[in-house]
C-alpha cells in the first residue's frame, strides 16, 4: 500500500494524497451519518490527464476506486469501498468558457451547481438545474444522479441540460465529445448511458451544459386546498393558462408544512394558518414583469372563484419569495427534532400520490405509533419525498421503515428513485422497479464497460446469487 501512495503521489502530488489518519471524516460518511467506509486513500486530481492515470494505476493494482464530488447525495452512492480510493473532484472547479452565441457553458465536473448558476446569470442566462443543495453539490455529482429537483416541470432533470460530455472509462481511455450542437444523432446516445450512472461506468471530467435566456420575471404563490382531487385539476389549468412558463409545482401535506413552518417561527412567520389539507408552491418564469404578474393574479383568482384552491399568498418582494420557499427548502431546523430520520425518493403516477400516502402512513404508524411522517415532493413531475422518524433504540429501523415504504410503492408500481438514484442504500429494492431482463441489461453493460469491476462497485446493481 506504501508504494501504491507513492505512485498517486507522484501523479498529483504529495499535498493531494490522503491515507490512513489523515483522511477526514467528510470523506467517510455521508451527510445523513447512515452510510460509512474507510477508503485507503483520498487522491484530488487537477485535471483529465490525472484522472486517466489514477484509473489505469488503480485497474493494474486492482483497487476500487469512487468519484466524489459535493457530497449531497444520501442513498450511500459516494460511499468508497473500504481500502479504495476516494477520487475527489473538488480541484476541477472551473467554469471553462461560456458561449453567448450558443448560450452554452462548458465546466470541469467539481464546480459547484450554485457557480454555475451565478456565473450564468451574469451573462444574461439561466442555467435551469435547481436544488436545495446547490451550494455544495457538483455538477459532476448532478450528471451521475442526473439529478431533479424544483424546474423538472419545465426543463426536465440534470441529464436534459447536458449537451456534450468527457469522461475516463474504466481502462483509462477517454471519450469526449464536448460538441455545442443540440441535435446530434448520429448513432448511439452514450452520453446518455453515463447520465445517472453514478460512476460506475465512467467519470464524467468534463460538461458542455445548455443554457437559457434569463427571465425577466418571477411569480411565486402559496396556495391551499381542501383535498388531492384539487391538484391534478389545478396543474393542468395552470399549465394550460401560463402556456409554458410554469416552472414549480411543490406539493406539501398538511403534516409537512405545520411541522415545518412552525420550526420556522423564530425567523419568519407562517404565509398562512396550517389548517388546510394541502399546500403548493407555484413558480412562473416569464419576459415580462407586468404582464406576467396581471396573468399570475388573475389565473389564481380564477382557481379560487372555481374552487380549486382555497387560499393563496403571492410574493410581492424578494424577501416574500424566499419566506415562501424557505417553507419548503429550509427544512434543517424542522428535521432535527426528527432525528435519527430516513429520507425517501420514489416516484409515481400522479393519480397515485394519495393512494400511497395513505397506505405508507398507515403501515408506518401501525409499525411505530411515535413515528413521525411528513410528505412532500415535486408533485408536478410526480416526484414524491417523505421523511420518517425511526426509533433510536431498534437497530434494524432503517431497514424496517424501508420495508414498508417499499413495499406499498411495489404495489402501485413506482419507481424506487426518482432522483437520488440507488448507491447501495435502495440495492435490495431495486427490482421493484427494474424486471429481470432489464437488470441483466445492466449488468452486461457494466461488465462491457468496466470488467474489472472498479469503477464505484457494489452501487447500483445487487449482487447476483
Amino acid at each position: 500500500m506504501a508504494c501504491l501512495e507513492e505512485e498517486l503521489r507522484s501523479i498529483v502530488g504529495a499535498a493531494n494524497v490522503f491515507a490512513g489518519g489523515d483522511i477526514e471524516e467528510r470523506y467517510t460518511a455521508d451527510i445523513t451519518r447512515k452510510y460509512h467506509s474507510q477508503p485507503g486513500f483520498v487522491v484530488r486530481p487537477a485535471d483529465t490527464a490525472q484522472i486517466v492515470e489514477i484509473v489505469k494505476l488503480a485497474g493494474r493494482r486492482g483497487v476500487p476506486i469512487t468519484p466524489l464530488g459535493g457530497r449531497t447525495g444520501v442513498v450511500g452512492g459516494g460511499m468508497a469501498s473500504d481500502g479504495g480510493i476516494v477520487l475527489s473532484l473538488e480541484r476541477m472547479n472551473r467554469i471553462l468558457e461560456i458561449d453567448e452565441q450558443s448560450m452554452t457553458m462548458t465546466v470541469e465536473a467539481g464546480t459547484p451547481l450554485q457557480l454555475v448558476q451565478e456565473a450564468a446569470e451574469a451573462k444574461d442566462f439561466i442555467m435551469p438545474l435547481d436544488l436545495g443543495a446547490r451550494g455544495s453539490a457538483t455538477i459532476g455529482g448532478n450528471i451521475a444522479t442526473n439529478a431533479g429537483g424544483n424546474r423538472v416541470l419545465r426543463w426536465g432533470m440534470a441529464g436534459d441540460m447536458v449537451i456534450g460530455l468527457e469522461a475516463v472509462l474504466a481502462d483509462g481511455s477517454v471519450v469526449s465529445s464536448l460538441t455545442k450542437m443540440l441535435k446530434d444523432n448520429a448513432g448511439y446516445r452514450w452520453k446518455d448511458l453515463l447520465v445517472g450512472s453514478e460512476g460506475t461506468l465512467g467519470i464524467v471530467t468534463r460538461a458542455v451544459l445548455r443554457l437559457r435566456p434569463l427571465p425577466r420575471s418571477t411569480q411565486t404563490a402559496l396556495v391551499a386546498m381542501s383535498g388531492f382531487d384539487r391538484v391534478p385539476r389545478l396543474l393542468r389549468r395552470l399549465e394550460a393558462r401560463f402556456a409554458g412558463q410554469l416552472s414549480s409545482f411543490e406539493l406539501m401535506w398538511n403534516d409537512f408544512y405545520e411541522y415545518v413552518s412552525k420550526a420556522q417561527l423564530k425567523y419568519r412567520p407562517q404565509p398562512m394558518p396550517p389548517v388546510h389539507a394541502l399546500y403548493a408552491l407555484i413558480e412562473t418564469l416569464g419576459g415580462d414583469p407586468k404582464r406576467d404578474m396581471e396573468l399570475f393574479q388573475e389565473v389564481l383568482a380564477e382557481a379560487q372563484e372555481t374552487g380549486l384552491i382555497e387560499d393563496a399568498v403571492i410574493a410581492q418582494t424578494a424577501r416574500d419569495r424566499t419566506n415562501l420557499w424557505a417553507v419548503r427548502d429550509d427544512l434543517a431546523e424542522a428535521m432535527r427534532p426528527m432525528q435519527p430520520a430516513v429520507a425517501f425518493d420514489v416516484s409515481m403516477a400522479l393519480q397515485d400520490m394519495p393512494a400511497f400516502v395513505e397506505m405508507t402512513r398507515k403501515a408506518l404508524l401501525d409499525l411505530r405509533p411515535a413515528t413521525t411522517v411528513l410528505y412532500y415532493g415535486h408533485a408536478g413531475d410526480g416526484n414524491l419525498h417523505l421523511a420518517v422518524s425511526l426509533d433510536k433504540n431498534d437497530p434494524d429501523a432503517y431497514h424496517k421503515v424501508d420495508d414498508v415504504v417499499y413495499r406499498c410503492l411495489e404495489k402501485l408500481g413506482g419507481s424506487v428513485s426518482g432522483e437520488h438514484g440507488i448507491g447501495t442504500g435502495k440495492l435490495d429494492y431495486i427490482a421493484i422497479t427494474r424486471s429481470p431482463e432489464e437488470l441483466a441489461l445492466m449488468r452486461s453493460i457494466k461488465q462491457s464497460l468496466d470488467p474489472k469491476n472498479i469503477l464505484n462497485p457494489g452501487k447500483i446493481l445487487p449482487a447476483t446469487a
